[in-house]
């Protein structure tokens, strides 16, 4: 297909052929976010099948290396795929990405857990999800500089924004699949087993995405480059060893994907994050509510694309990230006055107080989950903040403990190192005393009943006095006579403390179990909330649905794939992937559920500033023209 001016296209609808492109490019894209979301959506049921059997500090590697593939080495698959790309062709390069990624999801279904294999299961799960995240850092620049560069140059905006839409239709998808399989099968039998089949079904996706794909000609782009012998015999040198390009792609990300990405993380994932973990709403409505919500939100990513096309992509990226600045904590607060109105009245009426000694807090920074904070004050810090209970920190005398006051209640934190091998009876009584006190303060918890063998019942009683217990009246209502082996096996009982007995009976004691922060399900303002992330997912749309058009037009064809991806996936590998633990690390440190939002707020003023001053407006323009 020969390049068309604007003249040309004005006013003409568009091709089979375009169409096509676009499809192909979106459909294939959606696919490989699929797969990808897929295992952050299932981590615990893949953490239990690969991980569980290992000791700590193994499990800590894996994470790691999980954490790398899914954000760290994006940036590099978009270096080896996109010279590759600019070297070969966008046709062929992106191909061969969503094979590594869909042949990579499938075998994580049918790979056999650390039980089967041992330490074989997981570093082979690890190996397929490092090259899952280097496929998708070179998917994407594929795609949008394929579809690109088949586009007529006034209507680039609105071809690449279907490019857009892949990632928040591939977390959809991934979220729908889940939530049927999940129903279809019932919660037991989908943790044992059922898991593996949205992995399985990825099969059937990439057989039609390369179907579809294999039937695609080069781009015509590209095409001409190699005609006239002007493709780069080095991408990335050429791309980021000479000042005047490497000048690009450091306006590109700082001026453009590094705010995108935080205002994309925030409105797609932390809110998911928040909801889920701080709002405590159960994860199915949360699935729900987010899925709702990107359905309504999915087609601005194309409306603001063709708008692009008609006033720049520039005013409208500027735009979201100015609004993102400006509503975050509105927005966010009001969804906690939605999603659980218990919890907002309870952070309005009670405030904890950290009393503790110099220089016994610390940063909380855990990108990873594999840092342990063991200083008193970090274990009173991190309980409040995990429990979305706000406080302030008081300096108190050195060498002492820090203390939690909540109402009339003064809990005493303990140091995890110092406890030594004590150190599980002093967290349970910590957790316990603090949980305690927050429900009496008037925080929405709920509590669990307890199952108690027998051989524990005294000190059940001693450890709950609350409960007001009569152990002779227990041992004399209800009960269950129960294998020991059965109740070893469920962690309810040590062999120690059976005592060579095979049979004992175990208690269900009403309100004695763990306590959990909840949210009322029938509080729960549904229309509110999703309203609220629909909004979220619209500053979503204004700042990604022109990305990749305004990208593709910074650049010559001839590193066009290389130049592009590097920035994108920097942006949200990096800036974007570590939103969640820096919004965590912030609210700990301070007190307040809503202060780590400042990180996407700096971060999207910070590009909001540069971009204002040093991105220049590209719609329309000639792709073959720039030098």
């Amino acid at each position: 297909m020969a390049s068309t001016s604007v003249a040309e296209t004005n006013g003409r609808g568009m091709t089979r052929e375009e169409k096509k492109v676009i499809f192909a490019s979106s459909l294939g894209t959606v696919f490989e976010w699929y797969d990808f979301y897929l295992y952050g959506s299932l981590a615990a049921f893949i953490g239990a099948t690969f991980f569980s059997d290992y000791p700590e500090a193994t499990r800590n590697i894996f994470a790691l290396l999980a954490f790398a593939a899914g954000f760290l080495v994006r940036p590099f698959g978009a270096l080896v795929f996109g010279r590759i790309g600019d070297l070969v062709g966008r046709k062929y390069t992106f191909l061969v990405t969503i094979l590594i990624m869909g042949f990579s999801t499938f075998l994580v279904g049918v790979l056999p857990g650390s039980a089967s294999w041992g330490i074989a299961a997981p570093v082979i799960l690890i190996i397929l999800r490092l090259l899952q995240g280097l496929a998708l850092g070179g998917e994407y620049g594929g795609a949008a500089t394929y579809v690109a560069e088949h586009a007529p140059d006034n209507r680039r905006g609105y071809y690449t924004s279907w490019i857009q839409t892949t990632a928040t239709l591939g977390l959809f998808l991934s979220l729908i699949v889940i939530l049927i399989v999940q129903n279809a099968l019932g919660k037991e039998a989908f943790a044992a087993w059922g898991w593996r089949i949205p992995f399985l079904l990825s099969c059937l996706l990439l057989a039609i995405s390369v179907w579809i794909r294999l039937s695609l000609s080069e781009s015509p782009a590209f095409k001409k480059m190699k005609e006239e012998g002007k493709g780069s015999k080095a991408p990335l040198s050429e791309a980021f060893g000479q000042w005047k390009n490497a000048k690009i792609a450091l306006i590109a990300l700082l001026g453009l994907t590094a705010g995108q990405a935080v205002v994309w993380y925030a409105g797609q994932f932390y809110s998911l994050f928040f909801l889920q973990n701080v709002l405590k709403v159960d994860g199915q409505s949360v699935n729900i509510m987010i899925a709702i919500a990107l359905l309504i939100g999915s087609g601005f990513f194309v409306f603001f694309g063709w708008l692009s096309d008609k006033i720049g992509r520039k005013p409208i990226i500027m735009a979201g990230l100015a609004l993102a600045i400006l509503t975050y904590f509105p927005l966010f607060k009001a969804l906690t006055n939605a999603a659980n109105p218990a919890l907002a009245q309870a952070e309005q009426t009670v405030h904890a107080t950290v009393t503790a000694a110099p220089g016994d807090c610390t940063f909380q920074f855990n990108p990873v989950g594999t840092a342990k904070f063991n200083n008193s004050c970090d274990i009173a810090t991190s309980f409040l903040a995990k429990s979305s209970v706000p406080y302030t920190i008081v300096e108190g005398p050195a060498g002492q403990p820090a203390t939690i006051k909540v109402g009339d209640a003064t809990i005493t934190s303990y140091d995890a190192t110092a406890a030594g091998a004590g150190a599980a009876a002093k967290s349970a009584a910590f957790t316990h005393d603090m949980n305690l006190a927050l429900q009496k303060a008037g925080f929405p918890l709920a509590r669990d009943a307890a199952k108690v063998p027998d051989a524990k019942l005294d000190a059940f009683i001693a450890a709950n006095p609350e409960l007001g217990l009569n152990a002779a009246t227990v041992r004399a209502g209800d009960k269950t006579v129960t294998p020991v082996a059965d109740l070893i096996k469920a962690k309810l009982l040590t062999a120690d403390q059976a005592g060579g007995a095979t049979e004992m009976p175990v208690y269900t004691i009403a309100n004695g179990g763990a306590f959990k922060m909840v949210a009322d399900p029938s509080a729960i303002n549904w229309p509110l909330t999703i309203l609220i992330l629909t909004i979220l997912v619209i500053y979503v749309t204004m700042v990604y649905g022109p990305i990749a058009a305004i990208l593709v037009e910074m650049f010559p064809t001839r590193i066009r794939y290389t130049g592009m991806s590097l920035p994108y996936h920097i942006g949200n590998g990096w800036f974007g992937g570590l939103l969640p633990a820096t919004v965590f690390a912030m609210s700990a440190a301070t007190g307040d559920i809503y202060y780590g939002l400042w990180y996407p707020i700096a971060i999207a003023a910070m590009t909001l500033v540069i971009g204002l001053i040093f991105v220049r407006e590209t719609k329309g323009i000639d792709l073959n023209a720039i030098k």
